[in-house]
């Protein structure tokens, strides 16, 4: 009997994982349709790939460039229709056809259309790592009220989710777990001292030796904050805390994390450095399907190497952790602060060391408190960014 295609909503279509996510997709068109893709700055491309997967609508939040997208999709020749404005992204999460969602929107712009979809109990593709830092206790009250299914697909977190048993991904003492590993590769700056990490130039920290990633990404994984972020993350995603998660520096990025166990038994999920494989992943959970990833070839692994993370020259990591321990809004502001620093520093206003002092002098600056809703969120991160660009003034 033919399988109902699953109605599928990309949120970041014309980024990295966007474009990854349509590649698996079109490898199987019987299993999925797509409803909506959403783009930010490239309409081009956004129109194309919405005449190449028939998309029923082309979403963007800037309600200015709503007639610019209309001609590229005509351009195109694409039949979508176009949902702009502010709330564009919820309404392309709530249409009726949108069974999952893949939030793959980089930064906490992403936030609200996914917890939409937690709440709605759609199943949610988090890609988005930013929206679960920030209101990790909403998400986990959402999905609890709604039975959604929130599936990891940072490739560490997921690397978790597929070494945990399923019917124990949230509850770490059923399972009989003592530590959740998730590697790093340790970014382009690995090696360098700290003399050379002042001098550090955004065309410098965007060439990850290993992943192909946004601007953004690739700075937050150059500083490791990304792997802070990841911290975050997975406290909120597996119901942990920052004693129970370790993080190691793994330069050949093949093993994503690791389960270790109270028997002595570590399990550990291998891969090529492909992003298709986590999402693919995801998607059929918790079936497997083809992803067009080329397949590891143990023979050619001459060596797999891991380190202890340096916090003194990458102190982001251990701001990360910090905040996770202290609680409440402390992951929203440091988020906030994150995402102004590095923006400063892709536009040349600070240096690559100041991206770590830009975050603790907000984090000092700005007394933790309880985070009870959206709002909440919302007007601590406002906050944390107006400090954290006076940081930005002051280093300039």
């Amino acid at each position: 009997m033919s399988q109902t295609p699953q109605g599928i909503s990309i949120l970041g279509a014309t980024g990295s994982i966007g474009r990854s996510t349509l590649d698996v997709l079109r490898r199987h068109p019987d299993r999925y349709r797509v409803i909506a893709l959403s783009g930010h700055g490239n309409l081009e491309l956004l129109a194309q790939q919405c005449r190449q997967h028939n998309a029923q609508f082309a979403v963007i939040s800037d309600q200015t460039r709503a007639s610019d997208l209309r001609a590229a999709l005509q351009a195109a020749g694409s039949h979508a229709q176009v949902l702009a404005g502010a709330n564009a992204l919820v309404e392309a999460v709530e249409l009726e056809q949108t069974d999952t969602v893949m939030a793959a929107i980089v930064g906490a712009a992403g936030l609200q259309p996914a917890l939409r979809a937690a709440q709605l109990g759609k199943r949610l593709l988090l890609a988005n790592k930013e929206s679960m830092v920030i209101a990790g206790p909403l998400f986990a009250k959402a999905s609890a009220a709604s039975g959604a299914a929130i599936i990891p697909v940072d490739s560490e977190h997921n690397a978790l989710f597929q070494a945990l048993p399923d019917h124990c991904k949230t509850d770490l003492g059923a399972a009989g777990v003592e530590k959740l590993i998730l590697t790093a590769s340790g970014g382009p700056f690995r090696l360098a001292d700290a003399a050379e990490l002042e001098g550090v130039t955004p065309a410098e920290a965007c060439a990850h030796p290993n992943w192909d990633m946004g601007k953004k990404i690739s700075v937050d994984s150059a500083t490791l904050m990304n792997k802070g972020l990841e911290v975050i993350e997975a406290a909120w995603l597996f119901h942990t805390g920052p004693e129970q998660i370790e993080v190691v520096v793994h330069p050949q990025s093949i093993i994503h994390s690791l389960v270790a166990y109270r028997d002595g038994s570590v399990i550990a999920q291998m891969g090529m450095p492909d992003m298709r494989t986590p999402i693919a992943h995801a998607l059929a959970w918790p079936e497997r399907i083809e992803s067009g990833v080329e397949r590891l070839d143990l023979s050619q692994m001459r060596q797999l190497e891991f380190y202890e993370p340096d916090t003194q020259r990458f102190p982001c990591l251990a701001l990360a952790f910090a905040a996770l321990r202290d609680g409440g809004s402390a992951a929203v502001t440091l988020n906030a602060a994150n995402e102004i620093a590095v923006e400063a520093f892709l536009n040349e206003q600070v240096g690559f060391m100041d991206i770590p002092r830009i975050i603790e002098n907000t984090l000092h600056r700005y007394e933790a408190g309880p985070v009870e809703n959206l709002a909440d969120v919302l007007a601590y991160d406002r906050a944390a960014r107006r400090l954290a660009q006076e940081e930005v003034r002051d280093n300039v």
